[in-house]
């Protein structure tokens, strides 16, 4: 019986072996897939022919050409739909006959996959940059307004009391009260905002662009270059888990300096 059967976290090493057994298990089923002659010649190349492709694509200078149009695009969508979201959070959160209001119709459009707005987008932006980047922003703004909304309803109504009695600012109840409620929330709903707007700009380059990564994952499939197409899944892979990380240290440390401002709620 292992430790998280009976109830204990697994240790560091267990969980080191764990990850080690998934991969290794997942590269022989691929090696074993491309060898068992199940697939058309090329679908399922060999791993040492995806290794020679991903090799080739990270010392490409076209990748990292394409990986920058990219990043601007998501940069810049992601921080306009993020910014204008916890806004709109803000205030959905504090006035609720606004927020049942507005709810439907944010409901009704976050569920409805983005990529319909694509054609919309590029007759209004047109067919550069600035299309991706509002696909990216709209993408983003949906879990983020979501989590800044539920991160304001969320807080208890004895810490905005205290804070009323201390007659805080305005200010001074954002920087005590309402962001390190909204910390934790707001956090997760940018890492899903972030993801969901890499996927919406991937979506909008394939669709239509001379640049990107989402351009040059089509090209390489209309090209058949299978190989090469496998490769720069990979790397937008890898450098979608260095994203990941980095929104994951922002959190702790946005964590711990919201847990040392919401230690005092005496104005300052």
């Amino acid at each position: 019986m292992t430790a998280i059967a009976r109830g204990r976290p697994a240790r560091g090493g267990e969980v080191f072996r764990i990850r080690l057994a998934a991969i290794v298990a997942g590269l022989a089923t691929w090696e074993a897939m491309a060898r068992s002659g199940l697939f058309y010649e090329g679908i399922m190349p060999p791993l040492a022919e995806v290794a020679a492709a991903t090799v080739a694509e990270a010392i490409s200078a076209g990748f990292y050409r394409d990986l920058g149009i990219t990043l601007i695009e998501a940069g810049f969508g992601f921080v306009a739909g993020s910014v204008i979201a916890v806004a709109v959070g803000i205030q959905l959160g504090l006035d609720p006959y606004l927020r049942r209001a507005i709810e439907p119709y944010l409901n009704a459009i976050g569920g409805t996959p983005k990529i319909i707005f694509l054609p919309i987008l590029f007759l209004l932006f047109g067919l550069g940059i600035e299309s991706k980047i509002a696909k990216g922003a709209l993408s983003a703004f949906f879990p983020v307004v979501y989590s800044a909304t539920l991160g304001i309803v969320g807080i208890r109504p004895i810490l905005l009391r205290v804070g009323r009695s201390f007659r805080l600012t305005r200010r001074q109840m954002a920087t005590k009260i309402y962001f390190p409620a909204m910390v934790a929330p707001v956090v997760a709903g940018l890492r899903l905002g972030l993801a969901m707007a890499i996927i919406g700009i991937l979506a909008a380059e394939i669709k239509y662009s001379d640049g990107g990564l989402g351009h040059r994952l089509a090209h390489y499939a209309d090209s058949f270059k299978i190989a090469a197409m496998y490769a720069t899944v990979i790397l937008i892979f890898t450098v979608a888990i260095g994203l990941n990380t980095a929104i994951s240290r922002l959190e702790g440390r946005l964590r711990g300096g919201a847990g040392s401002r919401a230690g005092v709620l005496g104005p300052s």
